[in-house]
């Protein structure tokens, strides 16, 4: 009689793709705290003007023309021609950059160390500018123990556009299902999610650690 089969962990029974064993983070908003008000909360007073300034001249749609392999030079000047009554505060947008963050994320920062620690295989894909990744992975030590880092400028093509998911396959030699990729935007987790990676949509820093606890990752 053959001998029972082994059960099997509860996280494998609910995955069919099984556990991860490595981890994908994005960047902004997950390791750095990023955002336009930041910095344009100190340069607008009106909160309605600030609302109209980001909905309408600084968008997020213009702003991810950089992330695509545009310079800012290149975008701000254009904008600036379009809204010359808010040229000032359009080149503040890549003259005063570093006043958008404030900072890295401590929780994430130690689920990272911790992950090295363990080691867990850690990579990284961000949708950012090729100028403003030098002075982003500057921002935290935890950047030296990602092994990769897919940054978007730098192949032309952002998420969620499947193909920078391939490009990480690709440079990490990991196929989709070894991989939990972390990331705030939900388009971002759903188009990983589609491809056959475990995600984690990142909207509580204090959820991480345990989510790759029960995953088996720390």
């Amino acid at each position: 009689m053959p001998a029972p089969a082994e059960p099997r962990a509860a996280s494998d029974m609910e995955d069919p793709k099984g556990r991860p064993k490595a981890v994908l983070f994005d960047v902004g908003n997950v390791i750095v705290r990023w955002s336009p008000r930041t910095l344009y909360s100190k340069l607008i007073a009106d909160p309605a003007a600030l609302d109209r300034f980001l909905g309408e001249v600084c968008t997020m749609d213009w702003h991810s023309q950089t992330d695509a392999g545009r310079t800012f030079g290149e975008i701000i000047a254009e904008r600036s021609a379009l809204y010359p009554e808010h040229a000032p505060l359009i080149e503040a947008w890549w003259a005063r950059w570093p006043e958008m963050f404030s900072g890295a994320i401590p929780e994430t920062e130690a689920v990272i160390e911790a992950l090295h620690a363990h080691g867990t295989p850690i990579h990284g894909l961000t949708n950012m500018s090729r100028e403003a990744w030098p002075g982003v992975r500057a921002m935290s030590p935890v950047f030296r123990c990602l092994q990769t880092v897919v940054v978007s400028a730098e192949h032309g093509v952002i998420k969620p556009d499947p193909a920078i998911f391939r490009l990480v396959v690709k440079r990490t030699g990991l196929e989709p299902h070894e991989m939990l990729f972390v990331d705030d935007v939900a388009a971002n987790i759903d188009a990983a999610a589609r491809l056959g990676f475990h995600v984690h949509h990142f909207t509580d820093p204090a959820a991480l650690g345990p989510q790759l606890r029960t995953l088996g990752l720390l």
